[in-house]
């Protein structure tokens, strides 16, 4: 089995790789810091990879779509800090094959990557609790993103997220240009971020502007 490892924390990187290959069976053939190396790893050469949702300042998620646009038969397992529910959806949407916490053990690991290898789809435990506890509780496990920002603001968010200038904007929503200046202005001090990129960013990691 083959597999590549994509993290832009080089110490994780490096361990999770000296994980793999010492396990029976599993070769390590590549490791990439961000998009721009994942995106050029051998693709016909690889069974596995495993993909961090945050690499600086790209997404895993718009990688793992665009890796899985270029060769819809590459699994890729989602191996991350974030166990919400938005995040889960968001990976499966754009064709991740499993998610996993990072903080799996050694053993969690190795069944995620031959499970996920096989063609199987699996979530960790924690994750995998959480969503069977959703569904025999009878809510929706459906949460909205964003809670703080206002419909409108997570209207905008969304076609800025699809690649939309806010003229482009302006007209969709029939609204004036300064007013959706105002509206993203207000969404970049909401969620911290310091430009239009790192808003896209995060808004894609929560599953707007993916459909």
């Amino acid at each position: 089995m083959r597999v590549a490892v994509v993290d832009d924390h080089p110490v994780f990187r490096m361990g999770m790789a000296g994980l793999l290959g010492s396990l029976e069976g599993i070769s390590v053939r590549g490791q990439a810091a961000d998009a721009a190396e994942a995106l050029v790893l051998p693709l016909d050469e690889i069974d596995v990879i495993l993909m961090d949702l945050n690499l600086g300042d790209d997404s895993g998620i718009e990688t793992t779509r665009e890796l899985v646009r270029r060769d819809p038969d590459v699994r890729v397992l989602v191996v991350t800090m974030r166990e919400d529910d938005d995040a889960v959806a968001a990976c499966m949407r754009v064709g991740a094959r499993g998610y996993l916490l990072k903080g799996a053990t050694p053993d969690e690991v190795e069944r995620a990557v031959r499970a996920v290898a096989n063609g199987e789809v699996i979530l960790g435990s924690a994750v995998a609790a959480r969503a069977v506890t959703a569904l025999t509780s009878g809510r929706s496990a459906v949460r909205v993103p964003f809670p703080d920002l206002t419909e409108r603001e997570r209207e905008v968010l969304d076609l800025v997220a699809r690649g939309h200038d806010n003229v482009t904007i302006s007209r969709r929503l029939v609204l004036s240009p300064k007013t959706v200046r105002n509206v993203v202005s207000n969404v970049l001090t909401k969620l911290a971020v310091r430009d239009r990129s790192a808003a896209i960013v995060r808004a894609r990691e929560e599953g707007l502007g993916l459909d």
